[in-house]
């Protein structure tokens, strides 16, 4: 290693770890990644407080809306194996929805169907309900009481949770499997990324990192009108800690795992041939979408765009109950990063820009 690379990596790691110091997150994970191997890794700080648990490269956590782009991919796999067509009303594959017939996949992955996008934090259920959970019972309460589209499809980019909710059995349909068994076995298992590094369910309860609210933070102060009360734990220091639990719609959110193997399914992204798509449909996941008469928006289908200091980047963020995360994709550079944290009002994104610097520029 040299002298430069040395310095650069030793200043990444006392920015990661003045964050933890200065109480912005219990415990971070932050990984950097080309095509062929890890650049840097740094992981620090606490899994679980008042258990002493260190944090550490192995302990998984929840991923949230990160999970959606892995959603596309599994479209878009279908899409190639012609089982899904992107600009089919999605009422060709999902029947019983309120909204008619004129949103479409494709608009789906893009957010520009105008399905709307209610607060999805009560959307959710203790770890160990997990079993008793009916998904399709779950969705069509929300289809219930979120009837009506937003604005007409294609007009307008807002983004939403039951657009890609629905993307899940989309999937289910068009391959006839579950939605985490299509996955699984479709890309997760390619990207050999094994169920203890990444799956829909805690591999392991005992490297799950718990998820913590800020004590003097306003999310705090109205937790109760937007979580349950059954989610909430017990204050350790400056943090309140969630309890285990997972997501209603494993579509819109529900993956679990390290930074390091969602590193994996970035290194897949910037090798010279994927494994998951060909080239025609990965062309599509990077694709620029637009609305109305071609009015561009940033985001791709199934990635979010933007820049730091003139360099393009696709990304994608997730945040809920305890925990916030990102993964960029930095094409010119050929680097891709992953930072996760288990506190909710965690600023990943600033971090993220903060440490990606070192690298990308």
């Amino acid at each position: 290693m040299s002298e430069g690379v040395f310095c650069r990596n030793g200043r990444v790691r006392e920015h990661l770890d003045r964050l933890v110091a200065s109480s912005k997150a219990p415990g971070i994970q932050y990984v950097v990644v080309d095509s062929a191997q890890v650049v840097f890794a740094h992981d620090g700080g606490w899994a679980d407080i008042r258990r002493r648990a260190a944090l550490g490269p192995a302990t998984t956590m929840m991923a949230y809306s990160m999970s959606k782009t892995i959603t596309a991919v599994a479209v878009l796999q279908l899409v190639e194996a012609n089982r899904i067509r992107l600009d089919a009303p999605v009422v060709e594959y999902v029947s019983g929805i309120p909204y008619g017939p004129q949103a479409t996949v494709r608009q789906l992955l893009a957010h520009t169907s105008g399905v709307p996008n209610p607060i999805p934090l009560r959307w959710v259920h203790l770890a160990d309900r997990h079993a008793a959970l009916d998904e399709g019972a779950a969705l069509a309460k929300v289809l219930r009481e979120h009837p009506r589209l937003s604005f007409p499809p294609g007009s307008k980019y807002a983004y939403s949770n039951i657009g890609y909710w629905l993307l899940g059995r989309v999937v289910e349909e068009a391959s006839g499997e579950p939605f985490t068994t299509y996955v699984e076995s479709h890309v997760l298992r390619p990207l050999d990324a094994p169920p203890a590094e990444l799956a829909y369910s805690i591999p392991d309860p005992s490297r799950h990192a718990a998820g913590y609210l800020a004590r003097y933070s306003v999310m705090n102060l109205v937790k109760r009108f937007l979580i349950e009360g059954e989610l909430v734990g017990e204050y350790d220091g400056r943090w309140l800690s969630i309890r285990s639990h997972y997501v209603n719609g494993p579509a819109f959110g529900g993956l679990v795992g390290t930074a390091r193997a969602f590193g994996r399914f970035l290194q897949d992204q910037l090798a010279s041939r994927s494994r998951l798509l060909g080239e025609g449909v990965r062309g599509l996941l990077y694709a620029p979408q637009h609305v109305g008469r071609g009015t561009p928006i940033p985001m791709t289908l199934g990635w979010h765009v933007s820049d730091l200091a003139g360099i393009r980047y696709f990304y994608k963020e997730g945040g809920g109950g305890g925990f916030h995360s990102m993964m960029r994709l930095y094409p010119d550079p050929g680097l891709a990063t992953v930072m996760m944290a288990n506190a909710t009002g965690f600023d990943v994104r600033a971090a993220l820009d903060a440490a990606d610097t070192r690298f990308v520029r």
